[in-house]
């Protein structure tokens, strides 16, 4: 118990830049405060005591502000950073090395009892603050939803969500997770992640400038030929950069 306790401890202080010792973190991180009375909430359920078990919880709700079912299963070294708002089912499976910022919610979308209907978060995944992970399907390894994301569907390992519904910005492959294990990213934010709906309409609006450039020049050179088009009426021109800081 005492050994999980250190890594806990250890951990946040590697995460979380404010925390500045580990008498600290233990008295005044509500985040690490509800993962010890889960641990006990848990065992409390794990041993048919599931009354006792759910009113640990509700008081770790009360003092910390993170609700956490006694028969979810949470990991090694996960780290609830604020966690006001915090909200964990009972069937939810949260791997060793998360991270969950405050509001987020890992949810069911079933009503069968017994069925698997909250999320699995696999190892070293980060959800951002506000962030919903609704169902029961696997988001993988090293994986990051955005803030204030609703993910609805599974997530490749080493991808990035962001929006409502939730869609990749960014996917690297599988043999990349490795690589990027030790990269460190608060509240789900990666550099260069631009969203792809955004880069599409970029894309269009860049398009049609061009589109627009052409009919310029084949006008022009009707009228050098002798050619008018009659009754065709003169349009505003596209004003792309209006339209891309639109789209930012």
């Amino acid at each position: 118990m005492f050994h999980r306790l250190r890594q806990d401890i250890h951990s946040i202080i590697e995460r979380d830049p404010a925390a500045r010792n580990a008498w600290e973190v233990l008295t005044c991180y509500p985040g690490l405060q509800a993962i010890v009375m889960y641990r006990w909430a848990h065992w409390c359920w794990a041993h048919k005591m599931k009354w006792l078990g759910r009113f640990i919880s509700y008081l770790a709700r009360i003092v910390t502000g993170i609700e956490i079912h006694p028969g979810a299963t949470i990991g090694r070294r996960v780290f609830i950073d604020h966690g006001f708002g915090v909200v964990i089912g009972e069937t939810a499976e949260v791997g060793d090395d998360c991270t969950i910022y405050q509001g987020v919610t890992l949810g069911g979308t079933s009503l069968h009892t017994g069925a698997k209907r909250h999320p699995t978060l696999a190892r070293g995944v980060i959800v951002g603050a506000g962030a919903k992970v609704l169902g029961g399907f696997t988001v993988g390894e090293y994986a990051k939803v955005g803030s204030n994301a609703v993910l609805l569907k599974p997530l490749p390992p080493g991808a990035t969500a962001v929006g409502n519904p939730a869609h990749i910005v960014q996917k690297e492959p599988a043999s990349a997770t490795s690589a990027t294990a030790n990269l460190f990213s608060a509240y789900g934010v990666t550099p260069n992640g631009d969203d792809p709906l955004s880069k599409a309409l970029h894309g269009l609006i860049s398009h049609a400038v061009k589109q627009e450039e052409q009919i310029e020049r084949i006008l022009a050179s009707m009228k050098a030929a002798g050619l008018h088009c009659q009754g065709v009426p003169e349009c505003d021109k596209l004003n792309s950069d209006q339209l891309n800081k639109l789209v930012e």
